[in-house]
């Protein structure tokens, strides 16, 4: 009841005041009429209160996102369940889900009345241009009278995620060299066309497939031996992101920083569905390992990386170095200057392929702090060091620039690495 009594509307305490002024002056005027105006006015919102408080547990809510996670700009359904888990039928209800700012404003329904163990289905939408991870929820339910008299606010607390991720383009494919690495019992391993008495065999170890053992090698060496498992070869490659707020320009989802992470995204699902091992490194050192053919983890994690207040790449530089083993480097970067480009130019040798995207940030802001000279000289220094140059202006997609990649270049810079 005291709940009821806090959630009256300015029209209940209206109607409160009232009936309670009305009743004093049918005391003071002896006027028994007026005595029962009162205590209809009086009555009328404590009633009310009675009746809205008794409604508190009433409801259960589940949720439902379809799907769960979306490219950023696109949109996702959201279905609320609402079911009355009492024999009494709700009074009218006023729903309102919470979603953030990003995901638009807050979605508001009104159900007249949910009948005893009835069940309430409301869908909606939502659609983001940034990406991220999103709570939605939880969800409040205001109950009301009929007359507005009283309104009692309940929150249930179920929330749920959407993640909205980099908006991926699909990639032309672009033959890529790259070194093969891979892990096993043995760098090259294969079954001699004689038979299988050629196979170098070793001894059981708990949890081998039993399929596996060799049973003349066992009779052989008097303990159970097993053939050797062949060489599971996968290929390797590294995606560097420089998120460093000073190396880009430009706000919101057109910012040079927000399109490189599409670029990054783009990619690393184009190079992951073609059998790609690939780890993520940012400035601040690595970030993330996908399997070959899996571009969901890289993605989430794409989803909520930041601008960094780094100022150096050393971090990211320093990642790559000390992992090492990777046949294709592609590098996404912002505004370099020469020396910055110089350390990370030297990190593709041997059978390395490097490609380096690099955003001409001047084309998002004129007033920035580096020069079309100073882009051009980086340019030429990594395509010096025979890393394969692919531009990216503002207003470009990186689906039209990736061709770019399979250009190798033909010169080299005094110092470099062909």
């Amino acid at each position: 009841m005291r709940a009821g009594l806090s959630a009256l509307t300015s029209r209940g305490r209206s109607f409160l005041a009232a009936g309670v002024a009305a009743l004093l002056m049918a005391v003071l005027l002896g006027e028994h009429d007026l005595l029962r105006i009162g205590v209809l006015i009086a009555a009328l919102p404590l009633l009310a209160a009675m009746v809205v408080a008794r409604t508190r547990y009433r409801l259960s809510c589940a949720r439902r996102l379809s799907p769960a996670r979306v490219e950023a700009g696109g949109e996702t359904t959201v279905t609320l369940r609402l079911e009355n888990v009492t024999r009494l039928p709700t009074g009218l209800l006023l729903i309102e889900d919470t979603v953030p700012y990003a995901l638009g404003v807050r979605p508001r329904f009104v159900l007249d009345r949910v009948e005893a163990r009835g069940i309430r289905e409301i869908d909606y939408r939502v659609r983001s241009d940034l990406r991220g991870r999103f709570s939605i929820g939880p969800l409040v339910v205001r109950i009301t009278d009929p007359f507005g008299l009283v309104e009692l606010t309940r929150a249930f607390t179920i929330t749920d995620t959407l993640t909205v991720t980099p908006q991926v383009l699909s990639l032309p494919h672009v033959r890529l060299s790259g070194e093969w690495t891979g892990g096993g019992d043995s760098r090259t391993r294969s079954v001699a066309a004689a038979g299988d008495d050629d196979v170098a065999p070793r001894e059981y170890r708990q949890g081998d497939d039993l399929r596996r053992v060799h049973w003349r090698s066992t009779a052989r060496h008097g303990e159970l031996m097993v053939r050797r498992e062949e060489q599971q070869w996968q290929s390797r490659g590294a995606l560097l992101l420089d998120t460093r707020r000073y190396a880009h320009r430009g706000e919101g989802p057109r910012s040079s920083f927000e399109v490189a992470v599409s670029a990054a995204a783009s990619i690393g699902v184009h190079l992951a569905r073609e059998g790609l091992g690939l780890r993520l490194v940012t400035d601040q050192g690595a970030e993330h390992l996908t399997d070959s053919g899996g571009s969901h983890s890289l993605l989430d994690t794409l989803a909520v990386v930041k601008g960094s207040p780094n100022r150096s790449l050393d971090m990211g530089i320093s990642a790559l170095r000390q992992d090492g083993g990777d046949g294709l480097i592609v590098a996404v970067l912002g505004s370099l200057d020469p020396e910055e480009a110089r350390d990370l130019a030297k990190l593709r040798h041997g059978g390395v392929t490097g490609v380096a995207v690099l955003l001409d940030v001047e084309s998002w802001d004129v007033r920035s702090y580096g020069s079309a000279e100073n882009y051009q000289t980086v340019t030429n220094l990594m395509a010096g060091f025979g890393w394969r140059i692919v531009r990216l202006p503002a207003g470009a997609s990186i689906a039209n620039v990736w061709p770019d990649a399979a250009n190798k270049n033909r010169f080299t810079l005094t110092g470099g690495a062909a």
